[in-house]
C-alpha cells in the first residue's frame, strides 16, 4: 500500500477496456456512472481531469452484427465507428447529471508527429480546459491503419499527460497494480513504489489483456517513461469502489495500487515531446565510444559532427533522428539541426555546430 500526495492541479486518467466492460463485451454502465461521480468530485475539488478512456470498441461489438467476415482492420473501424458514438452519449448524460460539460477528442499516432500538430492539438485541450469542459481523449480507430495505431491506450495516455503537463498520471487496470509474481500467485504481492531507473523486467508478464492491447509491460513501460519526464504515474485498479477519489483527495488512508516516484527534474515541454516521439524518427545517428559514455553519464552533451560515425537514412532539419550507441543500440532521440547531407559533409571534423543540440535530445535512462 501507499500513500498519493494530494496536492494536483491536472490530471490524466486513463481507463482500460477491462474496466469498462464486462465479462461478455458489453459496456459496464454501473462502473462508468461509478467513475464519472468521482471524476465529477474531483473536479468539484478545483482538479482539472483529462480523462483517457477505452471502451469503444467493445461497446460497437455488442450492438451491431456483421454481414460478413470481417477481418481485424475492419472490425475494429466498424465496431469503433458505432461504439464512439455510444461511449460518448454515455458519458454525456452521466457527466450531464453533475451539471458538466464533456469533449470528444479523436486523435492518431501522426498528431504527435510534428511540433506544429502537437501544439495545435494541445491548444485545443487547454481551451477546453480553461472553459470547464472534461477532454475524453481516444485513438480514432475508425482511419487508423495498424503500422500508423498508438501501441494501446496506455502508450496514448502517456503521450496525452506529457503533452498537458499533468501532475499525475492515474492508469487503471482491472488489478491493484505491478505485482512481484503472478497477480494469481496469493504469494505475490503488489509493489508500491517504483524509483526512476527500476529494472522491471523480472516483473513483467507478456500475456495481454482480453478486451484491449494493452499489458503490464505495456502500462510499466508508458509509466516509467513518463515519470522520469518528471509526472508522478499510479497503477491502480479501476474496479474498485471510490479508487479516484481515495487516491486523490482521501483522508490519509493507504491505497494499494503502485506508484512510480517521478524524476525530480522535470524535463522541458519540447523535450516532452521528442521523448515520445521515436516511432517518427527519419534516420539514425551512430555515435563513437565517446560520445556514448558523455551521453551516459546524464551531462547535457549535444551530438557534435565529430562524434558521429555513421548517419543513416535521409533526414532534413526539424526531423526526428534516433540515436545509437557504439553496440548498434538506440539509446535516444533528438531533433536535427541540420539535414543529413549536411551532417554527412561535417561528420568527423572537428569545431563544427551540433547535429542535434543537447536542448532538443531525449537520452533513455538505464
Amino acid at each position: 500500500m501507499t500513500h498519493v500526495h494530494k496536492e494536483w492541479k491536472r490530471v490524466t486518467v486513463k481507463v482500460g477496456s477491462n474496466v469498462l466492460t464486462r465479462p461478455d463485451g458489453t459496456l459496464d454502465i454501473t462502473r462508468m456512472s461509478a467513475l464519472t461521480d468521482q471524476i465529477a468530485a474531483l473536479r468539484r475539488r478545483g482538479i482539472e481531469v483529462i480523462l483517457v478512456s477505452s471502451g469503444a470498441v467493445a461497446a460497437g461489438r455488442s450492438e451491431v452484427a456483421a454481414t460478413r467476415r470481417l477481418d481485424s482492420v475492419e472490425q475494429r473501424q466498424l465496431y469503433s465507428a458505432v461504439g464512439q458514438a455510444k461511449l460518448m452519449n454515455r458519458y454525456y448524460e452521466l457527466f450531464r447529471e453533475h451539471g458538466m460539460t464533456v469533449g470528444q477528442v479523436l486523435t492518431m499516432k501522426e498528431n504527435f508527429a510534428t511540433r506544429r500538430l502537437y501544439l495545435n492539438q494541445r491548444n485545443c485541450m487547454t481551451v477546453m480546459l480553461e472553459n470547464g469542459v472534461i477532454p475524453i481523449v481516444n485513438e480514432n480507430d475508425t482511419v487508423s491503419v495498424s503500422e500508423l495505431m498508438f501501441t494501446d491506450n496506455d502508450e496514448l495516455s502517456g503521450l496525452i499527460a506529457s503533452m498537458m503537463d499533468a501532475d499525475l498520471l492515474v492508469i487503471l487496470s482491472n488489478v491493484d497494480g505491478l505485482y512481484d509474481g503472478s497477480p494469481d500467485d496469493p504469494q505475490s504481492h503488489v509493489i508500491p513504489r517504483i524509483e526512476p531507473g527500476t529494472d522491471l523486467s523480472t516483473y513483467i508478464r507478456s500475456t495481454r489483456s482480453t478486451l484491449g492491447r494493452g499489458g503490464m509491460a505495456s502500462k510499466t513501460g508508458t509509466a516509467g517513461k513518463v515519470a522520469e519526464e518528471g509526472i508522478e504515474v499510479v497503477i491502480a485498479n479501476g474496479k474498485r469502489d471510490g479508487i479516484l477519489t481515495d487516491l486523490l483527495c482521501g483522508d490519509g488512508r493507504e491505497v494499494t495500487c503502485t506508484r512510480f516516484v517521478p524524476n525530480a527534474t522535470p524535463m522541458s515541454g519540447v523535450k516532452k515531446w521528442i521523448a515520445h516521439s521515436g516511432g517518427f524518427a527519419k534516420g539514425e545517428l551512430h555515435v563513437d565510444l565517446g560520445t556514448t559514455r558523455m551521453l551516459a553519464s546524464g551531462q547535457a552533451a549535444s551530438i557534435l559532427p565529430v562524434g558521429i560515425t555513421a548517419i543513416k537514412g535521409e533526414f532534413e532539419k526539424d526531423d526526428i533522428v534516433h540515436i545509437v550507441d557504439v553496440e548498434g543500440r538506440p539509446i535516444g532521440v533528438g531533433k536535427a539541426a541540420c539535414s543529413c547531407r549536411q551532417a554527412q559533409e561535417a561528420m568527423g571534423r572537428q569545431g563544427e555546430k551540433p547535429v542535434v543540440h543537447c536542448n532538443y535530445l531525449y537520452i533513455e535512462q538505464g
